[in-house]
């Protein structure tokens, strides 16, 4: 059968992000799930062919590997133009009948058929049956500021894939017995390519085991997973900035063949406060006086990260954006303390009353100012 572009099987672009590719798979199962469409053949042909598409790029590794390909022209009949194995005659691969993936050497990364069967983790008549590690959960998690300076516990609500309870991950229901998958006939692969290009991958009704149940499982239909809501309480170190992550080994989706499950990847990112920012270790706070107050001089009180109450004293004539450093109360990391800093900012009022209007020319009558 000829290989169908994967961005093309789940719609999206070959620019697109992990978490758009995620969210359009997810999209894509929910709808042709053979749950959602039992009797109903071309859904289930549609759900393994999203699967497929998405077991490869849903992997970052096998996508980097599968783009590779792509770019190389693995899937261009016209392939064998440009890369035959040495020696060859055009248009002949090692038996003589046409040219065969694995025979080609591209750019010194080796055959396709060894970089394919690293893709897809099949041999040419290997069953699959090593354990395999379960995938990797990525998501970005937005954090308070108070929370990601001064650290803290935040919850967090994922969907990850889980050994089914009512089968214990065998995808067999109670009684049924397992018999020679049907799809592959119990070689745990099958061969797709392009015109007279082919390579194995794992069979999408076993996923490589070569058997399926004699009746599946009611719960997972078979999969011996489900798919399940995981609620975590996450730690947030303290100095946590934007494009921090942190893994959580083995909270990721279900291993198979009795394979560790995969890790939860997190990725923080701060959600800015008013009024606040952050500059390396030292905190920056924006306080407002009025005019008054930066040209005669006075006691300015602000809070610290910890809601401490700290407070300044302005000389007379503090100009617009002057800065003020207070030791010791900005962001601990690693020994380390950062300071507050507060810096000044000059309100003028938008608005007089007459008295106010009155004394301010005076003011400015007594400075010689021009108004």
């Amino acid at each position: 059968m000829a290989q169908k572009d994967f961005y093309a099987v789940l719609g999206v672009s070959a620019s697109a992000t992990a978490d758009e590719i995620k969210k359009q798979y997810r999209r894509l199962a929910k709808q042709y799930h053979p749950d959602s469409n039992k009797g109903d053949p071309k859904s289930s042909d549609r759900f393994k062919e999203i699967s497929e598409a998405y077991n490869v790029l849903g992997d970052a590794e096998k996508r980097k590997q599968y783009d590779e390909m792509r770019r190389l022209g693995a899937f261009d009949p016209f392939t064998q133009r440009s890369a035959r194995p040495s020696g060859a005659r055009p248009g002949a691969g090692a038996s003589g009948a046409g040219p065969r993936v694995e025979d080609f050497d591209i750019g010194g990364l080796g055959g396709l058929g060894d970089i394919f069967s690293s893709m897809f983790g099949a041999g040419r008549q290997q069953r699959q049956t090593a354990p395999e590690k379960g995938q990797s959960v990525e998501t970005t998690l937005e954090i308070p500021f108070r929370t990601a300076a001064l650290g803290g516990k935040v919850p967090i609500e994922l969907e990850v894939n889980e050994e089914c309870p009512t089968c214990n991950g065998s995808g067999a229901a109670k009684g049924a017995r397992m018999m020679t998958c049907p799809e592959c006939s119990g070689r745990g692969v099958i061969s797709f390519g392009q015109g007279s290009f082919a390579v194995n991958r794992p069979c999408p009704l076993c996923l490589g085991s070569g058997q399926v149940p004699s009746e599946k499982c009611p719960t997972c239909n078979g999969a011996g997973s489900t798919r399940s809501h995981k609620k975590l309480l996450i730690t947030v170190p303290a100095g946590t900035d934007s494009g921090s992550k942190i893994r959580l080994k083995g909270q990721g989706g279900r291993g198979l063949r009795g394979g560790p499950n995969g890790d939860i990847v997190i990725t923080f990112q701060v959600k800015p406060e008013a009024d606040i920012e952050r500059d390396g270790l030292d905190v920056i706070v924006h306080a407002a006086v009025n005019i008054a107050q930066a040209t005669l001089g006075s006691k300015v009180s602000v809070r610290t990260l910890d809601e401490k109450k700290v407070t300044i004293t302005l000389p007379p004539g503090t100009p617009n954006g002057k800065r003020f450093r207070v030791r010791g109360h900005g962001i601990v990391k690693d020994g380390t303390t950062g300071d507050l800093i507060v810096e000044i900012g000059v309100t003028v009022p938008e608005k007089l009353t007459a008295e106010q209007e009155k004394l301010m020319k005076q003011f400015a009558a007594a400075g010689k100012l021009e108004y």
